[in-house]
């Protein structure tokens, strides 16, 4: 039977060494597996959240910022077996958590993984790090397992996402999706002692150059206006230009000051409290890792 873990059902038949939408066979493929510090406070804590990337990806974003491995240049094929054993290697090394990077159309492999870890003596909270187009019942199949989830809500327009991500129909993936997450794990739950995040959903979105009109439903209109205080929400402005856009003048440049300010101060004078944001000179390049194989 052809793949249809995420939102394109591409019907590939990964199992036997085809390639899917996400670029990806059937074999468990990651690029890095270390102590990450480049998270949100409640998630990386001081020690580093146990990051885990995998390579592939469903959505493959124009303008995204891990593309050498969204598109598969970087990874080593491993056995679900060894991903469980690199889980309990990070728990040692004093990881916050296990946080799975772009984990979709991997899912199967990495509930294997996890059951063996859990029984093995994995105990930290499992974070599920996506970008947001998932299917509802490939999330099920996670139930018990996920203990935050981290998702992206990158866009309401269906202009934006059929142009940047071929996916016209992403809001309305991602927002039933978020639902489903909210479903299982519930309102935030924090660890008194440390401020770390036990349980929750936390949603990211990345502000895009020249794309306020579009931030601001996706956060006051959609994630606020749904949630309330029950999520947080995660307002980025890190967005980098990875090469150059001729036909897309917007995304040549980085996001404004003016523009970052703008939407913030609008989720304030909404009343939006459970909110992260980013200060300072974020927008760089050293925000991302080097996928080398470390910790595989």
């Amino acid at each position: 039977m052809g793949c249809r873990l995420c939102p394109r059902e591409c019907n590939a038949d990964r199992e036997n060494g085809q390639k899917g939408y996400c670029g990806e066979t059937a074999s468990l493929r990651v690029a890095r597996a270390s102590l990450h510090m480049w998270e949100e406070p409640c998630i990386s804590g001081d020690t580093g959240s146990g990051t885990v990337f995998f390579s592939g990806c469903p959505l493959h974003c124009i303008f995204c910022q891990n593309s050498a491995i969204s598109e598969g240049a970087t990874g080593k094929t491993i056995t679900p077996e060894r991903l469980a054993g690199i889980f309990l290697e990070l728990q040692e090394k004093g990881a916050c958590n296990i946080n799975l990077v772009t984990p979709t159309h991997f899912v199967p492999q990495i509930v294997s993984a996890l059951r063996t870890a859990k029984a093995d003596g994995l105990s930290l909270p499992i974070v599920y790090n996506t970008g947001g187009y998932e299917k509802v019942e490939t999330l099920r199949l996670l139930e018990g397992l996920i203990d935050i989830y981290l998702p992206d809500c990158k866009y309401v327009s269906t202009k934006l996402s059929s142009r940047y991500s071929n996916a016209p129909d992403y809001f309305s993936t991602a927002s039933a999706a978020i639902a489903e997450m909210f479903r299982q794990v519930g309102k935030p739950v924090f660890d008194q002692e440390t401020g770390l995040m036990k349980r929750g959903v936390i949603v990211r979105h990345l502000l895009l150059p020249g794309h306020l009109n579009d931030s601001r439903k996706v956060v006051v209109d959609y994630l606020y206006q749904t949630y309330y205080d029950d999520i947080y929400i995660s307002i980025m402005n890190q967005y980098t230009p990875m090469r150059t856009f001729p036909d897309m003048p917007k995304l040549n440049r980085r996001v404004s000051h003016k523009e970052y300010n703008w939407l913030v101060d609008y989720c304030l004078s909404v009343g939006i409290e459970n909110a992260f944001i980013q200060e300072g000179e974020t927008a760089s390049e050293s925000f991302i890792p080097p996928f080398d194989l470390e910790g595989v």
